[in-house]
């Protein structure tokens, strides 16, 4: 028996997980014994990640509990047909990695090639399909009552406020008044919270959904013009700076943090990581902070756990020998502060337009230099 969108059903009738409760209670060997089985099935991810937990009814009656996560970039590429690397990264920008929107979303309409990219103007913001979906999968969490509240904290991160602080500000609220709503995002899986690697207590905010980021920092702002036939082109030309500085820039950097967690060769790392993340390191005598996209921590075997690698991710830009120079300083300065063990800390330079002669000059002097490419990404080197 396959019960499925369970959240709405609770939601009109919220015994009903009681009256599972008690349609289980028979002894385990008798339910063991059935080869029936129940399958509660759900997209609202806080409320059936509390089914089980608690005090709920249903606790201690589950056989299994099973997430279903979106693809990663490469499987994405794979099941969108998408051989061409730079066009598979901005369509993952979009549509992330939900396997359904290319078949209901985009009505199985792919780009064609590098240069059809296009493909956004005839599917995402054409008001012919169904191109609210991103305003429907935030109605669907039931926790979220005051959507505007909700949907005003997403854009501040949309619109790159990824602190508390940058959000109050740009909603022009206290912080204290934006801390539910950013707990209860977060607990439905729209917001991610990322901590600092390099210092504590100053954890930065993202959204977990690239639909919703794409919806916030593009489509909204415009919605009215949207809603007009004929205006997607006039909107997509006019939009496409604002979309790689807010919506693509940040996920490559985002995928790039995956890959060096989920795919880099340990070898290649010195090491197996234990997180991946990214941070600010301060710099004492310039009195500045350095921004550190992908920042690989290992495991620790001593007292201070190794810092594999320090990275930094550019989208538009030929890398340089001006890029490796900077993640040198920054080595420097994290040694100093001594949180990190950086004897074997590797240099890793992520760029989606390619490395200049004397950035490979560098890199084939250095065997601590790693030249990430987007071919390397997606495994295509």
């Amino acid at each position: 028996m396959v019960i499925d969108e369970f959240p709405y059903l609770a939601k009109a009738n919220p015994e009903l997980p009681s009256i599972i409760q008690e349609a289980l209670r028979p002894l385990r060997d008798q339910r063991t014994g059935s080869r029936t089985r129940l399958l509660l099935c759900g997209s609202a991810l806080s409320f059936m990640g509390r089914l089980l937990s608690g005090n709920a009814p249903l606790r201690g009656r589950s056989g299994l509990e099973l997430v279903v996560r979106p693809l990663d970039h490469r499987l994405a590429a794979e099941f969108w047909d998408i051989t061409d690397p730079r066009l598979a990264m901005k369509v993952n920008a979009i549509v992330g990695g939900t396997p359904a929107y290319r078949r209901e979303f985009a009505r199985g309409d792919t780009p064609k090639g590098p240069d059809d990219y296009d493909w956004v103007v005839r599917t995402v913001l054409n008001p012919d399909p169904p191109f609210r979906e991103a305003r429907y999968l935030l109605a669907e969490e039931p926790d979220l009552r005051d959507t505007a509240l909700y949907l005003s904290v997403l854009a501040a991160v949309a619109d790159g406020n990824a602190t508390r602080g940058g959000m109050a500000g740009y909603l022009e609220r206290k912080a204290t008044d934006i801390a539910h709503p950013i707990n209860v995002l977060e607990d439905a899986g729209l917001l991610h919270r990322d901590a600092d690697v390099f210092r504590d207590n100053r954890p930065t905010y993202r959204i977990a959904e690239p639909l919703i980021g794409f919806y916030h920092a593009i489509m909204r702002p415009v919605w009215d013009q949207l809603e007009r036939p004929g205006s997607a082109t006039r909107v997509w030309q006019a939009s496409r700076r604002r979309f790689v500085s807010n919506v693509l820039g940040p996920h490559f950097e985002q995928v790039c943090r995956d890959w060096a967690l989920h795919h880099a060769d340990p070898e290649l790392l010195g090491g197996l990581p234990a997180r991946v993340g990214h941070g600010v390191v301060h710099d004492p005598k310039a009195r500045t902070g350095h921004e550190v996209d992908v920042a690989v921590i290992g495991i620790a075997d001593g007292t201070k756990p190794p810092l594999l690698a320090v990275g930094e991710a550019k989208w538009n830009d030929t890398m340089g020998a001006a890029h490796i120079e900077r993640l040198r300083h920054i080595r420097d300065l994290i040694t100093l502060a001594g949180r990190y063990d950086t004897t074997n800390t590797q240099l890793l330079c992520f760029s989606g337009a390619g490395f200049n002669d004397k950035a490979h000059a560098a890199a084939a002097g250095d065997p601590d230099i790693r030249l990430i490419d987007l071919a390397t990404l997606y495994n295509q080197a």
